[in-house]
């Protein structure tokens, strides 16, 4: 058992690892905070363009909502086993930010490796939503026309590929597709001429940059706080450092 004055000379240094493992964690919960509202964001600004996606890719603002309620929630917990400074509470607090920020790795390899895929996917989808497209409410119909009345845009690549639509051999060119209010009709120089995957992409690679720089971020923050859960917990322990 350690000595009355080796845990007085400890005590200043575990005090000083508490402190600034209180500052981390409170910094680690507001960027669970920050993480729920760009997974909302992402649901709400993306949604268009998510909802001509598979399934998995429509998945990936709800995973951001649920790894940043997580976070608050860890970080909620990794108060009170500072405040406590209970040893094995610290360690399970250190276990599960390591748990956290592995598969935020793994996730952010999955996502890199497979963008490609996201674009390929999204084009085809896109393509045959304007095969199928129709007025009736169908909603990758809707996202069609939402898409192109937001971009000002008309078709995949360009506007002649609605030519290629039995929506066109009756109707001609749909409502969204016109430069300014008009009534559906097969006179191109009232439509937009430029297509909408390459505007798409722009907006979807961009604001999906700032979802992963924030998730990378958060994930390399994380490293910090297991490094002084470990340090205090392990000072804790191998002092039998007790609060009054």
């Amino acid at each position: 058992m350690a000595s009355p004055s080796r845990r007085l000379q400890t005590k200043p240094v575990i005090t000083c690892f508490k402190s600034v493992l209180l500052i981390y964690t409170f910094i680690f919960w507001i960027t669970g905070v920050i993480l729920l509202a760009v997974g909302i964001w992402g649901k709400v600004s993306l949604e268009n363009y998510f909802s001509l996606l598979n399934e998995k890719a429509t998945n990936v603002p709800f995973v951001l909502i649920g790894t940043g309620t997580v976070i608050i929630l860890l970080g909620t917990f990794g108060c009170f086993a500072t405040c406590q400074a209970s040893a094995w509470m610290l360690k399970l607090y250190a276990m599960f930010l390591t748990l956290i920020f592995l598969v935020e790795l793994v996730a952010a390899i999955v996502g890199f490796v497979f963008r490609h895929e996201i674009k390929n996917n999204f084009k085809s989808n896109y393509e045959k939503a304007l095969k199928q497209y129709n007025t009736t409410g169908d909603y990758r119909s809707d996202a069609v026309d939402r898409i192109q009345n937001k971009l000002h845009c008309c078709g995949v690549t360009k506007y002649t590929d609605w030519e290629d639509t039995s929506y066109y051999s009756e109707q001609g060119y749909p409502k969204s597709c016109c430069k300014t209010e008009c009534t559906p009709n097969k006179d191109a120089s009232k439509v937009n001429h430029e297509g909408c995957f390459i505007k798409v992409m722009t907006i979807i690679e961009s604001e999906m940059g700032v979802v992963a720089g924030i998730s990378f971020g958060v994930a390399c923050f994380q490293l910090i706080g297991i490094f002084l859960a470990y340090c205090l917990s392990r000072a804790i322990t191998n002092n039998q450092y007790e609060i009054v």
